[in-house]
């Protein structure tokens, strides 16, 4: 039979390793840290609501609505937009110096800058969603990606892509109350 003493000290460093790996397995957040003062980055997401428009023989897809943001590097804002072909005052604002930070550790940290601009084909019977694109300029580098909605197309949206649509969308919501 086994002494309680011996069970006690084998279960001293198993408590301790579980008070280390939990608290790391279960952050789902980015560290801030990633992102440097060095880095300069832009940012300009655009959503656009569309609209396919059926004239007997012919279709055209409209947008009914389109939305830019842009952030600079210093973490001013610009937003417009844009509806039924009539575009509305810009909201001009500046992103606090954390929300900017994190929004650089995410692009930085999960490699949105590396992933290849896919085309994603719109399904057939498809008549309203909305399509959406992020160019990012990070230490030079450029990337763009356009997507539209997960349910109007069969490829598959890397979680990415809608990590960073979620941020963005955060801080379009946080200025345009």
């Amino acid at each position: 039979m086994v002494k309680p003493l011996y069970l006690v000290l084998g279960a001293i460093p198993v408590i301790v390793a579980l008070l280390i790996s939990v608290p790391l397995i279960m952050k789902n957040e980015i560290p801030i840290s990633a992102a440097n003062p060095t880095d300069k980055i832009e940012i300009e997401y655009t959503k656009h609501q569309l609209k396919k428009i059926s004239y007997g023989v012919t279709e055209r897809t409209g947008a009914q609505k389109t939305e830019i943001l842009l952030i600079k590097n210093d973490g001013t804002l610009k937003y417009s937009v844009t509806e039924q072909g009539y575009l509305q005052p810009d909201i001009k604002s500046k992103l606090d110096e954390a929300k900017l930070n994190k929004i650089k550790a995410l692009i930085k940290e999960t490699g949105f800058i590396a992933i290849p601009s896919e085309s994603f084909p719109i399904l057939e019977n498809a008549t309203e969603y909305q399509k959406s694109n992020v160019k990012v300029s990070l230490n030079g580098r450029v990337n763009q990606i356009h997507w539209p909605e997960q349910n109007v197309t069969v490829g598959f949206i890397p979680p990415i892509v809608t990590m960073v649509e979620s941020e963005l969308d955060q801080i379009i919501a946080s200025i345009s109350e």
